[in-house]
Parts: C-alpha cells; structure tokens; sequence
C-alpha cells in the first residue's frame, strides 16, 4: 500500500501509519505489526461480549457523573454496532498477543472511540472516554467470562437439552429391541436398544448437570477491579451498576467478583469450565463411537443400525457410505480435550496480580463451547434420529448368542454352563440346542430360561 493509503495516528510511542479507511488506532497498528504468529483472530463471540461490557461501562459512567450523556450515548451506539457484528473485519489482532489481552482492549477502545466521534461530529477519546473505570487487566477476565456464560447459556445448554430430547424420543420406539450386549466388544448379556440409549442420555444429562455448577462463578465479573485488583480510578458502585446493566442486556445473573484479586490475577473457573467442557467431550466420543461400532459393516461388521446416508463414502468404491457425523463429532471433541490441556496451562500462568494467557484461554474456550454445540446438535439431528434399527441383524446375532447360558447359572451350574457355551461356539449352533442337548431338560422350561427378552 502507498503512502497515500495510510493515516497518521500518534500514541506515547509517537507516530504510527495506519491505513486509511481503519476505523482502529495506533495502539492497534502496533500490535498488528507486532503480532504475526498465526493469522487467527479473537473469537467474534468474544469480540460482541466487549461490546457489551464497554455499553454497560458507559452506562454506570455516566449514572456516576464521569462522563457527558452525550458522549455515553455515542459510545453506546458504537458499542451496540460492534455487539451486532457490523465492524467484526476492524478486529485483526492475531490471538498470540500481549497476555493480558491490552491490544483487544485497545483495538475496541479506538475502533468505539472513532465511531462515536463521527457520530458526535467531536472527539471521543479511547483512553479517556471508552476506557473510563477501566483496565485491560479487569476487563478482559470479564469478557472470557461474559463470552462464555452467553455461549453456555444461549447455545451449548439448549444443544444438550435437543441430544436429550432426541435420545429419549428415540429410546420410547425400541424398549421392545433387544440386542446382544458387549463388554471388552465381546458377547456378553442382552439388554434393549432402548437401555443402551438410556446410558447416553445419562451421561449428557450428567455433563449438563455440571456445566450448571459452574454457571454461578461465571456469573462472577471482574470488572471494576481494574488494574491490580485495588479498584483505582473506578468510582465507588461502578462495579455494581455494570453488573446490573449486562445482565439487564442479557437476562444472566451477573454480579460483581467476591475477590478482585483472584479474579484478575487467576483464571479458575475458566480452567473448571474447560474441564466440564472436556467431560462432555468425552461422553459424545463414547456415544459416537457406539454408533460407529453399531453401524460398521454393513455386511461384515456388526451392522445392527444404520445410520443416515448423507454423502457417498469413497472416491474409489462405489456404493460406500461412511459414518461421517459420528467421525466429525469425535474430531470436535478430541479438540476440545486438547483445548482443554491448553486452558490448564495457561490458567497456572496467573503470575502475582494477573494472568498472561488471557487471549489463549478466551480463543480455546470459546472454540471449545462452539465444538460442542455444534457436535451435539449433528448427533441428534443428523445421526439418531433418523437412525434404523436391523431387526433381523440385532435377532440373528442375539439367538447365536451362547453368552445367554449365564441365565442358566443358578440351575446348572458355571462349569457345565461354560462347556455348553463353548460347544455351541465351535459349533456354531443355537445355545438353546446345545443346552437342551447337554442338559437333558425340557425344551419349553428352557426356552423360558433364555428369553432374551426376560433377561433385561
């Protein structure tokens, strides 16, 4: 770009070029051209919760008579523009920042501070106006937590509640299926369709359940700690009528920190979120991989359901249909298990009074939430619910099944029960032949023994 391109802008540093249709700063400038590790921006998830806290900031600003209304309603209305996504590409600052997250800070300081200028025809300042109250060091441990509280709360939540509803609708159809158990993926005891089904939506209940725990620490916000945790150049109350302000925009309970200190200075509660979040990830793999083992085949694998064809499944072989959302899904979560190693990390780096990791945890947890969203909404929508059953599959195999001599245990005994199983193994017979052979009883009394469908 020639020099026609750029724009003057000066900080304490001095002069900086920035091109001339930015609507962000020097401070900005800088830490694009500082910053050049990875390309990837903050998550625009992140980016809208800034939005908000720097409304609800003027708000409480102008309430406490720090700041002109004229000017509160201009940084408002520039606040709201960036919250509806209208100026997301004035964001570039790669993740791999300074650790407080000063440059983001600073980029939605300059970027509201200009757009309120030009609405108010009279200079905004960033430092002085947007960032009134204010430090980088308080807000943006408040945004991973607002970010994350919205995301949990307006989608991830209500994704689990569909999984759920799915699982159970689907699970009310097969209560009269009866499949071969597996432990260790060998025969084992029988059990319903409907109880296997019963087993996940137990463990996304349970994820569910734990991700609520944490919801009343993510409801706690650092802001008006400002610097170091003292609260200095914060007016007595702002904390709390900033608070009441986000979660009037929002509708979550939001209040202010017990401990600013430990809210700057640690990420706690974003590293016990992450934990939930990797718990459910390791619960939707078992369930996808279930349905993975479940549809394989379809002739030579185990082949008892069958999954929705969505797309052909080989460049080369004709006719093949893969269990793709059970494959995305199990790549989504083994993410946010990798995620997840990341927030720990970087949530130990809260060195004396702040944590210098914050960009890493805001991107990792923010991606984490999308993931799991996502990934549970293809489970339910694209892969259980319009999963089908293979009776003659799931029949043919249960019937084979010479593990269903345990039922016999109490009236003959292991021992003979272990060489009737093994008979009808390397036969390939029937174990209800096999045992009415060995054992010489009545073939009815039997037959009762080992009904599948009295051994669930």
């Amino acid at each position: 770009m020639s020099k026609k391109g750029y724009r003057i802008e000066k900080d304490s540093l001095g002069d900086v070029q920035v091109p001339i249709n930015a609507l962000y700063g020097a401070q900005t400038q800088r830490a694009l051209d500082n910053f050049t590790v990875s390309g990837m921006t903050m998550p625009r998830a992140f980016i809208h919760a800034l939005g908000l806290i720097k409304s609800a900031c003027a708000v409480a600003n102008t309430e406490l008579g720090g700041l002109a209304p004229d000017v509160s309603k201009a940084i408002q209305q520039a606040s709201e523009d960036i919250i509806q996504g209208h100026y997301d590409d004035q964001f570039p600052i790669d993740i791999f920042q300074t650790g407080s997250g000063t440059s983001t800070n600073m980029n939605a300081n300059e970027v509201i501070a200009n757009l309120a200028s030009k609405q108010l025809l009279s200079c905004v300042l960033p430092n002085d106006h947007v960032n009134m109250s204010q430090s980088s060091n308080d807000v943006i441990p408040s945004c991973i937590h607002l970010s994350a509280a919205l995301s949990l709360n307006n989608h991830l939540l209500p994704a689990l509640d569909q999984l759920i509803q799915v699982i159970s609708t689907k699970a009310k159809t097969l209560t009269d299926e009866i499949k071969t158990g597996r432990t260790h993926l060998m025969d084992a005891m029988p059990l319903s369709f409907a109880q296997e089904l019963g087993g996940w939506q137990a463990q996304v209940l349970q994820a569910q359940q734990r991700l609520q725990d944490v919801q009343p620490r993510l409801h706690k916000l650092a802001i008006g700690g400002t610097a170091v945790g003292t609260g200095i150049n914060a007016p007595a109350g702002f904390a709390n009528r900033v608070c009441d302000e986000l979660a009037r925009r929002t509708g979550l309970p939001l209040v202010v920190t017990d401990n600013f200190f430990g809210a700057i200075s640690s990420q706690d509660t974003a590293v016990e979120l992450s934990g939930q979040l990797k718990t459910l990830a390791v619960a939707l793999i078992k369930i996808a991989n279930d349905l993975r083992w479940s549809s394989s085949g379809p002739l030579t694998g185990l082949g008892e359901v069958c999954l929705p064809a969505l797309q052909p499944g080989s460049s080369i072989m004709p006719g093949k249909v893969n269990p793709v959302i059970p494959e995305a899904v199990v790549m989504a979560c083994t993410q946010v298990i990798g995620n997840d190693c990341c927030i720990t990390l970087a949530g130990q780096s809260g060195n004396f009074q702040l944590n210098v990791m914050l960009p890493l945890i805001a991107h990792n947890l923010t991606q984490s939430l999308k993931l799991l969203t996502n990934s549970a909404l293809l489970l339910a929508n694209k892969a259980i619910l319009d999963m089908k059953v293979n009776h003659h599959r799931i029949e043919s195999n249960l019937a084979q099944n010479p593990i269903l001599i345990t039922a016999l245990n109490k009236v003959i005994g292991y021992e003979q029960g272990t060489i009737i199983a093994k008979q009808a193994y390397a036969q390939n017979r029937r174990i209800l032949d096999v045992a009415i052979e060995v054992t010489g009883m009545d073939a009815k009394e039997l037959e009762k023994l080992l009904d599948p469908h009295k051994l669930i």
